[in-house]
């Protein structure tokens, strides 16, 4: 039985175990199981990687940066961008990829107009590398919002939010259970004109989303970039090296 899975802490609220049990089970793939690997230490992902069985897993918060010196090589993309979130084992050799960067190009794409010229990221993790990466590929500005250095959430200002008609929520707030959560920008200043995307899946519309609706944007979330980086997972665990 080839053995998949996703690895990361505090993760027992995942989508991806379902989702692959959902897709094995609808494509009768029976050769393949895909678990949760709740990590309260990277340090004991070694121990994982001595199951014979282990030909891929997903990487998730707070793993995605941590990860790359337990890998072997990098594809060319995930260098660039300098998050993993996909690992990929082939004859022992553990190679890193990052389908969030595809996830999220897919998914943003066609909800894009010519006024989306630029963008505030909102915080400033591993997920955020990969839409920077994405960004810029699209030639479209961004500036980064952190938490407590450099640009802040204090510092931003109507004309930024003005200015900048895409927003892209990378942080965690306002994922379930904590739903009262969300980045802390000004909503009064949104319009019609501005896209939302957040990264967050559960709930499907999150506080952030839900004020921005209010204000006539068009609103996305995280779900259908999952299924996508999910999908070319899958891909790369089942192609040659």
């Amino acid at each position: 039985m080839k053995q998949f899975g996703l690895i990361g802490k505090d993760i027992s609220y995942s989508f991806s175990e379902k989702y692959f049990s959902d897709k094995f089970k609808n494509e009768s793939i029976t050769d393949s199981n895909y678990s949760i690997f709740d990590l309260p230490d990277l340090n004991l992902l070694n121990a994982l990687l001595e199951n014979e069985n282990l030909f891929g897993f997903n990487v998730t918060i707070p793993y995605k940066e941590k990860i790359i010196p337990y890998l072997d090589e990098l594809s060319p993309e995930a260098e660039k961008i300098g998050a993993i979130n996909c690992v990929k084992i082939q004859h022992s050799k553990k190679v890193g990829y990052n389908t969030d960067a595809f996830g999220f190009r897919e998914s943003l794409k066609p909800l894009l107009t010519p006024n989306h010229k630029k963008a505030l990221i909102l915080g400033d993790g591993g997920v955020a590398k990969a839409v920077k990466f994405v960004l810029d590929e699209l030639n479209i500005q961004f500036k980064t919002v952190r938490r407590d250095k450099g640009y802040i959430y204090s510092d931003i200002t109507k004309e930024d939010v003005l200015n900048q008609l895409l927003i892209i929520n990378c942080t965690p707030l306002g994922t379930f259970p904590k739903i009262d959560e969300k980045p802390n920008i000004p909503y009064h200043h949104l319009t019609k004109e501005h896209l939302l995307f957040d990264m967050i899946y559960n709930p499907s519309k999150t506080r952030f989303l839900e004020l921005g609706e209010l204000k006539g944007a068009t609103i996305q979330n995280g779900h259908e970039m999952l299924v996508l980086q999910a999908e070319k997972s899958w891909e790369i665990w089942n192609q040659p090296l």
